[in-house]
């Protein structure tokens, strides 16, 4: 039996038992058959049977680092919020992934970029769950599951279907906007450090004086945008199917700090009912001459975790976390994240994911949870309920009490979906099509549709996806047209 080396530690057991061998099971006689008491190969064959947690539905294949947020500017007019006053710095964690892929997809396949943060402020954590893009595809909670289905794989063949993708799509007009960011440039970034982060929803602040604004967040990358064609993303997907969890490891190891400047857009609280189109619409932005960007602060990452799945793969990001000074807006989607996020991670993980290592929270817990698996810290408040007379935690209402929510001369969620002059599905593509878009974009947007089109999707869907595009632009939907066809 071999010793080990002169300071090198002793192999142990999951209760630190030290074990007999690395490399023999315990067997009867050199030869013979393995005895169900070496508890050791049980443990160790049994533990490999579990050792992965269900990927996630979406965002399943990502990466992701922790550092700081620095506030550069002061927004206190704003918000209360503790991780947005001046010169507060606030210690986070940020994951970026693909939506659709899985676990091993490739990272430059076309898709969108979740952009999701976690701060660990004085007053708990604050998540930011977003995207690289600052809109989204549907507007109400209830598509949100059939889109996802359509952009995954045919149940009966298991394989992605183009013809799914589309047929969905062009049922759906309000997702043009976001398709025609999909489909341009942005849909595949050079890596996560050169694209932008949004907020996308828009949130509530509310300042020390109750004063509440509608606001949306820009993470603006340091590093300036860029972006992969569709025939080099197709080859760094054979060659490298981890090159953008890759470059942004080995970025921050080689001491080459990521960074983007966050900014936000102010809607004074009354402008809202009265706003063109809705302006809590998830497919919409909000044009920069109405509500020009006001910068906030900075984010740089700093840390690479020192386990991949401890840090990143249990992260459990929630747009539920919403701290004193931010609230929810009336958006829909966003109403529905409030439960789906957290409900996922209690499925994923287990129902005391927040004690892990990633989601703990920076300052002092004392919840009146208790108990549940794999529950590692008790609750340390002196009584189990509330209320109580037994010395445990009690709310304070005269600091935080405010609603966290939001009032009108009406009912708010009603009036906001209410039809307005500009909510229309097409004109905010189409703006971006021919304001935004210079022309060799245009072109390489004309030449990624035609080429997804080309892809398996039946000759009803591709009659569909050509007017879709008319609708959002006649010169771009008749070149798309063209391409496909052949002409």
């Amino acid at each position: 039996m071999t010793s080990p080396a002169q300071n090198v530690p002793r192999t142990t057991n999951n209760a630190g038992i030290p074990v007999a061998s690395d490399e023999n099971s315990l067997t009867v006689g050199p030869d013979g058959p393995i005895l169900l008491q070496d508890h050791y190969l049980i443990e160790k064959m049994a533990h490999f049977n579990r050792e992965r947690v269900p990927e996630r539905v979406v965002h399943a294949k990502g990466s992701g680092a922790y550092g700081i947020f620095q506030v550069t500017n002061d927004v206190s007019q704003f918000t209360k919020a503790d991780l947005f006053q001046p010169g507060k710095t606030t210690e986070m964690l940020a994951r970026f992934s693909t939506v659709a892929g899985e676990q091993g997809s490739p990272d430059t396949w076309r898709d969108p970029r979740g952009f999701a943060l976690k701060f660990y402020t004085e007053h708990g954590n604050y998540d930011l769950v977003g995207n690289n893009t600052p809109v989204f595809f549907v507007r109400d909670p209830s598509k949100f599951q059939d889109f996802i289905r359509s952009q995954k794989r045919r149940p009966e063949s298991g394989i992605r279907d183009h013809d799914m993708q589309w047929d969905f799509w062009t049922l759906s007009p309000e997702s043009a906007h976001m398709v025609t960011w999909l489909m341009g440039d942005r849909g595949i970034p050079k890596s996560y450090r050169t694209m932008n982060g949004y907020g996308s929803h828009t949130y509530m602040w509310v300042n020390a004086g109750g004063e509440k604004f509608w606001i949306k967040y820009h993470f603006k990358t340091d590093q300036g945008i860029d972006f992969l064609t569709q025939e080099d993303a197709d080859r760094i997907a054979g060659e490298d199917g981890d090159y953008h969890r890759r470059d942004l490891y080995e970025a921050i190891e080689g001491g080459n700090e990521p960074s983007w400047t966050l900014y936000v857009q102010v809607m004074p609280f009354a402008d809202a009912p009265d706003y063109r189109f809705n302006p809590f619409d998830l497919t919409k932005v909000w044009p920069h001459g109405d509500y020009p960007l006001i910068e906030v602060g900075r984010m740089t990452l700093n840390k690479n975790p020192d386990n991949y799945f401890v840090h990143i793969e249990q992260a459990a990001f929630e747009p539920s976390n919403l701290v004193p000074g931010i609230g929810p807006s009336p958006d829909k989607m966003l109403l529905g994240r409030l439960f789906s996020y957290p409900d996922t991670h209690r499925y994923r993980i287990g129902p005391n994911y927040a004690q892990l290592p990633p989601n703990r929270a920076h300052v002092p817990v004392h919840s009146y949870a208790k108990d549940g698996p794999m529950r590692f810290d008790p609750a340390r408040t002196g009584a189990v309920y509330a209320p109580n007379s037994y010395g445990g935690p009690a709310a304070d209402t005269e600091r935080f009490g405010e609603a966290a929510g939001w009032a009108s001369s009406g009912e708010m969620v009603h009036e906001a979906y209410t039809l307005r002059r500009d909510d229309d599905d097409w004109g905010q593509p189409g703006t971006m099509v021919r304001q935004v878009l210079d022309d060799a974009a245009r072109d390489r947007l004309v030449s990624n549709v035609a080429g997804h089109l080309r892809d398996g999707v039946s000759r009803p869907v591709l009659e569909r996806a050509f007017q879709y595009w008319r609708n959002v632009d006649k010169d771009l939907g008749d070149r798309i047209a063209k391409s496909v066809n052949g002409g």
